[in-house]
C-alpha cells in the first residue's frame, strides 16, 4: 500500500500569483512551504533550479535528507530571515528563508534560491515588502483548508464514538457527502507522538503532512483526523488490506516523521485489525489503540504494533499500568523460576508449550535427547505441582511466562522483583520476540551460537493451524498416582 506519488499540491491562485510576481521582480526561483517543509507553491524556474527543487516539484515533497537538513538548521524556529547553507551532496543550493508567521502561528517558509548565499539590499527589501501579502494569503488559505478538514475530522471522530447512534449518523453523513465509500474492507491505524519541544501545532502539522498522501492510494480510500498528539487514519478498500502492506505504510510514515520532528517526539504506530466496512471502524480503532500501547512499551516492536500479531498480549495490554505487576505471575511458575536450575527449566517449559506439547519437536528445538526432555518435564511437574497434560495447567504456565516477558519488556518494574531474573548468576533468557508473540512461537528455546540454518527454521513461528493437537489428557487417577514419565509421554504421543 504505497503512497500515491503526485506533484506538489499548489496553493490558491491568489498565492501563486503573489509568488510569480515576486520571482519575476527578483529573477530568482521562489517557493513557499508548509511548517513541515513540504511544498505549497512554487514559481517558474529562472535557470537556478537545483536537484533538490526538481525532486520536490516532481515528488510532491522534499527528500528525507533535505528535510532533515532544513530542520537541523532550526529554520522553523528562526525569529527572522536568514540564509540556509547549501549541501552539494544533496544537490541543494543556499536559500534565503523567511519564516512566515501570523498571530503567533508558524505557517511555513518563503524560500528564494541564492546560489552564492548573498542578496543585494534591494532584493531583501523587495522580499520584505512582498512578505506581508504572502502571509495574509497563506493564512486565508490555511483557514479555508482548516474549515474543510475540520468537517472531515468531525465526521471521522464521530464514526469512532462510543455511542452507537452517533456512529450510525456519522456513517450516513460520510456516505451522503461522498467522503468515503462503504467498501467491504476497513482498517484503522493510530500514529501517536510523545510530548517534545515542538509546539502542538508543529506536531499536528507534521502528523498531518506525513499522512496526507494516504487520503487516496492506488489500493484504498482514506481519511484522517488530527489531534495535538495523534492522528487516526481510516482506510477502506475493495480488497483485503494486507498486513505487510500496512506495516510498510507505517514504516514510511515513521521515516517521514523522522525528518519533521525531533527525536524526543518518538512517534509510534498501532495498526488495528481488519474488519468489514465503515460500521466496524470503531472496533479496528480500539484495537489500534492497544497496538499503540504495545509499540510504546515493547522495544522489540520497533515502534510499530499490530493487533494481529499481539496474541494474548492484546488482553494483557488492556490492563491499567498499575495492574501490570509481578502479582500476575502464578505462584507455581514463580516457584519454578526461583528453584535451582529454574532458568534451564523455564526455557524447556516455554519451548514445550510453544510447540503445543509435542515432545518430538521440543527436543529437536532444544537439541537434546527426548529422555533428557522427559526428565526435565518431570522436574517441572514436581516443582510446580501442575500437570502438563492438563489444558488449564498449561494455560496457567504459558500465560504466566507471557506476563513475565511483558514485565521485563516494559521496563517499568524493578527487575529484581521479577522471579527468575537471576539464578546463580544465570539470567533466564527472555528474547525480544518472546514478549511480542502469542501464537506458538519458540521464543526462548536454547540455541547454540553456531546453530545451523535448518535448526533456526525449526524454531520459527508455528501458526495454530499447523500445531500438533494437544496430547491426550490422563485420567484423574493417573495424574494423582505419579508424575509424567518418559514412557508415559511416548504412549501419549503414539496416541
Amino acid at each position: 500500500m504505497t503512497e500515491q506519488r503526485r506533484r506538489a499540491p499548489l496553493g490558491s491562485a491568489a498565492l501563486r500569483q503573489l509568488i510569480e510576481e515576486l520571482a519575476e521582480s527578483l529573477g530568482r526561483s521562489v517557493a513557499v512551504t508548509d511548517p513541515s517543509v513540504r511544498g505549497v507553491c512554487a514559481s517558474r524556474h529562472f535557470g537556478d533550479a537545483d536537484r533538490a527543487r526538481v525532486h520536490s516539484l516532481l515528488q510532491g515533497r522534499a527528500s528525507g535528507d533535505v528535510s532533515r537538513h532544513f530542520l537541523d538548521q532550526g529554520v522553523t524556529r528562526w525569529p527572522r530571515p536568514d540564509f540556509l547553507r547549501g549541501r552539494d551532496d544533496l544537490g541543494l543550493q543556499p536559500r534565503y528563508c523567511v519564516p512566515l508567521r501570523e498571530r503567533g502561528h508558524f505557517l511555513g517558509l518563503l524560500m528564494v534560491i541564492a546560489p552564492d548565499a548573498t542578496l543585494t539590499p534591494e532584493e531583501t527589501e523587495t522580499i520584505a515588502r512582498a512578505t506581508p501579502a504572502v502571509i495574509g494569503q497563506l493564512y486565508a488559505d490555511h483557514l479555508l483548508a482548516d474549515a474543510e478538514q475540520a468537517g472531515e475530522q468531525e465526521l471521522l471522530l464521530s464514526l469512532l464514538d462510543p455511542d452507537p447512534t452517533t456512529r450510525a449518523d456519522s456513517r450516513h453523513r460520510i456516505l451522503d457527502d461522498g467522503l468515503l465509500p462503504d467498501a467491504p474492507h476497513a482498517a484503522v491505524s493510530v500514529v501517536q507522538a510523545a510530548r517534545c519541544q515542538a509546539s502542538p501545532g508543529q506536531v499536528a502539522a507534521a502528523l498531518s503532512g506525513a499522512l496526507d498522501g494516504f487520503r487516496r492510494t492506488r489500493s484504498a480510500h482514506g481519511a484522517f483526523a488530527v489531534t495535538p498528539d495523534r492522528v487516526v487514519l481510516l482506510q477502506l478498500s475493495d480488497r483485503p488490506l494486507e498486513p505487510e502492506a500496512l506495516r510498510e505504510q507505517s514504516r514510511h510514515i515513521l521515516d517521514v516523521l523522522g525528518t519533521r520532528l525531533d527525536a524526543a517526539a518518538a512517534p509510534v504506530i498501532g495498526i488495528g485489525g481488519h474488519h468489514s466496512g465503515l460500521s466496524s471502524a470503531r472496533t479496528s480503532y480500539q484495537q489500534a489503540l492497544v497496538a499503540v500501547r504495545a509499540a510504546r512499551r515493547i522495544p522489540a516492536l520497533n515502534d510499530i504494533g499490530s493487533w494481529e500479531d499481539l496474541g494474548e498480549l492484546a488482553v494483557l495490554l488492556q490492563l491499567p499500568d498499575r495492574a501490570l505487576n509481578t502479582s500476575l505471575i502464578p505462584k507455581p511458575l514463580r516457584t519454578l523460576l526461583e528453584s535451582g536450575g529454574g532458568h534451564r527449566l523455564a526455557e524447556t517449559l516455554r519451548c514445550f508449550l510453544d510447540h503445543a506439547g509435542s515432545t518430538t519437536r521440543t527436543a529437536d528445538a532444544l537439541r537434546i535427547h527426548r529422555t533428557s526432555l522427559h526428565y526435565r518435564l518431570r522436574q517441572i511437574q514436581e516443582i510446580t505441582g501442575l500437570d502438563l497434560d492438563s489444558g488449564a495447567d498449561r494455560m496457567t504456565l504459558h500465560l504466566g511466562l507471557r506476563v513475565r516477558d511483558l514485565l521485563l519488556s516494559l521496563g517499568t518494574a524493578d527487575e529484581t522483583a521479577i522471579p527468575g531474573t537471576d539464578d546463580g548468576g544465570h539470567r533466564v533468557r527472555t528474547t525480544a520476540a518472546a514478549a511480542t508473540t502469542g501464537r506458538g512461537t519458540a521464543t526462548a528455546a536454547r540455541t547454540p551460537p553456531a546453530a545451523p540454518q535448518d535448526q533456526a527454521r525449526r524454531t520459527a513461528n508455528v501458526h495454530p493451524a499447523h500445531q500438533v493437537p494437544p496430547q491426550r489428557t490422563r485420567t484423574a487417577r493417573e495424574r494423582t498416582a505419579r508424575p509424567v514419565t518418559a514412557d508415559g509421554h511416548r504412549r501419549a504421543e503414539a496416541a
